[in-house]
């Protein structure tokens, strides 16, 4: 079974990623039974039916809006963001938009090309779960959310930048 790192620990990936075949069309896309991640463009189209399942979740492309998801974040148990390539940044505003405006309090899963370097950076703007490449260790890619052990700007995971955090002497009168 594929394992991923979830709230920093190495899990077993018990959620399929389902992506489109040659001809397939999001109306036509059959969802299996079981824990599927299907295509935005999937979920749009079949949502009567599969919001009536409690096993979907949803997956963004990086060029598709995570506000196509504000009546329905809320009762997604997972949300994966796709990174086309490591040099693709989009997918750091869709999380951090997901967790900050959206309020999607449940798995945020970075999928794709996501790498070790990545993943610190990409658990500051809400991510909680990441599929790294199946090429690369991921006993490895683990140690790259402990990389830097703080921070100076604020973002999803510190609401406060440092210069408010750090202890200063009182200021002795001249």
């Amino acid at each position: 079974m594929r394992k991923i790192i979830k709230d920093k620990a190495i899990v077993s990936d018990d959620w399929n990623l389902l992506r489109f075949a040659d001809g397939e069309t999001p109306e036509t896309f059959a969802v299996p039974a079981g824990k599927q991640i299907v295509p935005l463009q999937v979920w749009l189209a079949q949502k009567t039916v599969l919001a009536t399942r409690g096993d979907i979740g949803v997956w963004l492309a990086s060029d598709e809006r995570p506000e196509q998801l504000k009546d329905d974040a809320a009762s997604l148990p997972v949300i994966a963001v796709d990174f086309p390539t490591f040099a693709d940044g989009r997918g750091y505003s869709i999380a951090y938009n997901l967790r900050a405006r959206l309020g999607f309090a449940g798995e945020l899963r970075a999928i794709g090309d996501v790498l070790r370097d990545q993943l610190f950076y990409m658990a500051r703007v809400g991510f909680n779960a990441f599929a790294t490449r199946e090429d690369r260790s991921i006993d490895d890619a683990l140690k790259g959310l402990t990389d830097f052990s703080d921070v100076y700007q604020t973002s999803w995971d510190q609401k406060l930048p440092l210069f408010r955090r750090a202890a200063r002497p009182a200021a002795q009168d001249a």
